[in-house]
């Protein structure tokens, strides 16, 4: 078994030794099934785009297939190849056009200086700045409330890292009901939202059910996980972040740069070889390491470094290829505004404790933080 507590708890030195030992590796995941990890940057970023590994759970041979989901939450596109991805792809795409994003930018920013206004030192980052973050974009795309965000966020972090694993399928239940729920309130009394325009299209029920899921979980989750982590790295990384005060232009840099260093998702969704591969067999489960990619030395100088001024950054953290994050220039713009406003606000922001007294919520899909204590100063 691989992702067991000791590469937990040094994930990317683990990740440079097998990337250096050979560039793929049959492993066996924490439920014991067995899956061939890929860690060299351009093998990753080539696999991201390969139409010979399907997305599509009913190419799985036995390998892991990730959760086991109802039909509701699983005819998303993280389980779907063309065309069938393309069709509901299509569809979603004009909600996250450069255009709409940046019209997002202002209720997104007002919403951080809100949030802002309410810190007292000391303050955990995470609960009271980078999980309410996410709330004005998702309430604008699918309208729903903050504190519905809220709790669909906490079912979410149960999911991904389970305190008890036997309680994963009520949580599941538990997700599926208020997907449902959702899709069926805006069928009935439909509002501006892109949800509420998707229902009078051509999507059945479990698609939009499951999109919700997709929407939802990576737009919560994720942006207030990087946020987290973003904000976490500049602070113990002094010199960045005084580039980063004296020369705000490289704030988009430096997003890119946290994006690339440490991805909250370590692996890329399973895929499923239809074929022989030079580094994977027929039916395997093929697991790429977006953290071992984005760390390896063959494609960034002095990878393990973390660099605000790094130019040539061509990370894989939102994919490659057709299966590119449909969102990820809201994401970008979400993470980019939370950092300007904390660090404009708070010139003397700092952590409250020791790094080493930081705790994270850690298993081989996700890595965050579960708390970040500041003195705002």
């Amino acid at each position: 078994m691989l992702f067991n507590a000791e590469y937990l708890a040094d994930p990317h030195g683990h990740n440079a030794r097998l990337r250096e030992a050979a560039p793929s590796h049959r492993i066996a995941l924490p439920d014991g099934s067995p899956a061939r990890l890929v860690c060299p940057y351009e093998l990753v970023r080539a696999g991201l785009a390969d139409p010979g590994l399907s997305l599509d759970k009913k190419r799985s041979r036995g390998g892991y297939a990730g959760f086991s989901l109802p039909p509701a939450l699983d005819a998303n596109l993280l389980n779907m190849d063309p065309p069938q991805h393309t069709r509901i792809r299509r569809l979603v795409t004009k909600a996250f056009t450069v255009r709409r994003v940046q019209e997002l930018r202002p209720r997104v920013a007002e919403h951080a200086e809100s949030l802002a206004d309410k810190l007292i030192s000391p303050s955990d980052l995470i609960a009271e700045y980078a999980m309410p973050i996410p709330s004005v974009a998702l309430g604008a795309l699918l309208g729903v409330s903050p504190a519905d965000q809220g709790a669909f966020s906490g079912l979410i972090g149960r999911m991904l890292v389970p305190e008890n694993p036997r309680e994963l399928p009520t949580t599941i239940a538990e997700i599926t009901e208020f997907l449902t729920d959702l899709v069926a309130a805006r069928t009935r009394s439909p509002g501006e939202d892109l949800l509420s325009e998707l229902t009078t299209s051509e999507l059945s029920r479990d698609e939009l059910v499951s999109l919700a899921f997709l929407l939802l979980g990576a737009g919560v989750e994720n942006v207030q996980n990087t946020i987290g982590t973003g904000i976490f790295l500049l602070l113990s990384h002094p010199e960045q972040l005084v580039d980063l005060r004296a020369d705000p232009g490289l704030l988009r840099g430096a997003v890119e740069e946290i994006l690339r260093h440490d991805p909250v998702s370590p692996l890329a969704i399973r895929r499923f070889a239809l074929a022989d591969g030079e580094h994977w067999e027929a039916g395997e489960t093929v697991m790429l390491s977006l953290a071992a990619a984005n760390r390896d030395p063959a494609r960034f100088p002095d990878p393990d470094r973390f660099d605000v001024r790094r130019t040539d950054n061509a990370h894989v953290t939102f994919g490659h290829g057709v299966h590119h994050c449909v969102g990820a220039a809201l994401a970008r713009m979400e993470v980019e505004v939370a950092i300007s406003v904390l660090l404009r606000r708070f010139p003397s922001l700092a952590l409250a404790v020791p790094v080493s007294e930081l705790r994270w919520r850690t298993s081989f899909r996700s890595r965050s933080l579960s708390a970040l204590p500041v003195l705002l100063g």
